[in-house]
């Protein structure tokens, strides 16, 4: 890819971010679970659809999916297993194209500056146990698990280790939100 390219997609990727998080901090209301099931629901048969393709997209401007998920408890609680799948699916995609332009998004010169703190990150990923830190850290809800799928695909984990790593934490996790919110609302 042309540097020319990459620069264009980068500042195109953090002008987007910018203001989807001005967005999210000034009217944080529009992010609710409610107003995010209402979204889309208005896409009726294609719900699903639109379900799916936010999934994917929220990964790009940092948004979080806990929402997102409690959305699709809202709006489809007669097909909780289908919220998990498509939630884990959705997770899964987003992080894969997270992971793969992580470097044309400028992550991996993060890792060639001599800071200990991100040398202490990467020989912690790329250790013998790194899986079991990408599992504890997208299980974590308070650490946002699109970080590690940019540091994931800066440092170059290995995919199949990336993504069983990332599915078996955000397994539990929306589990735990997908069936302890349905069982909370009835």
């Amino acid at each position: 890819m042309s540097s020319k390219l990459q620069y264009i997609i980068k500042y195109t990727w953090i002008g987007l971010v910018a203001i989807c998080l001005l967005i999210y901090f000034i009217y944080p209301d529009l992010f609710t679970k409610e107003k995010i099931a209402s979204f889309v629901g208005q896409f009726h048969k294609y719900a699903w659809m639109a379900y799916f393709l936010i999934h994917i997209i929220r990964g790009f401007i940092l948004l979080p999916s806990t929402p997102l998920i409690f959305a699709g408890v809202l709006l489809f609680p007669n097909d909780l297993v289908w919220v998990l799948i498509i939630s884990l699916i959705g997770i899964l995609a987003s992080s894969l194209l997270i992971y793969f332009f992580s470097n044309t998004l400028g992550f991996s010169k993060v890792f060639k500056r001599d800071n200990t703190k991100f040398n202490l990150i990467e020989n912690r990923l790329l250790g013998k146990n790194g899986y079991l830190y990408i599992i504890l850290w997208s299980f974590i809800p308070i650490v946002p698990t699109d970080l590690i799928c940019y540091l994931s695909g800066a440092i170059k984990i290995k995919i199949p280790v990336f993504i069983t790593s990332i599915l078996l934490g955000e397994l539990v996790l929306c589990s735990i939100y997908i069936f302890g919110s349905a069982f909370i609302i009835n």
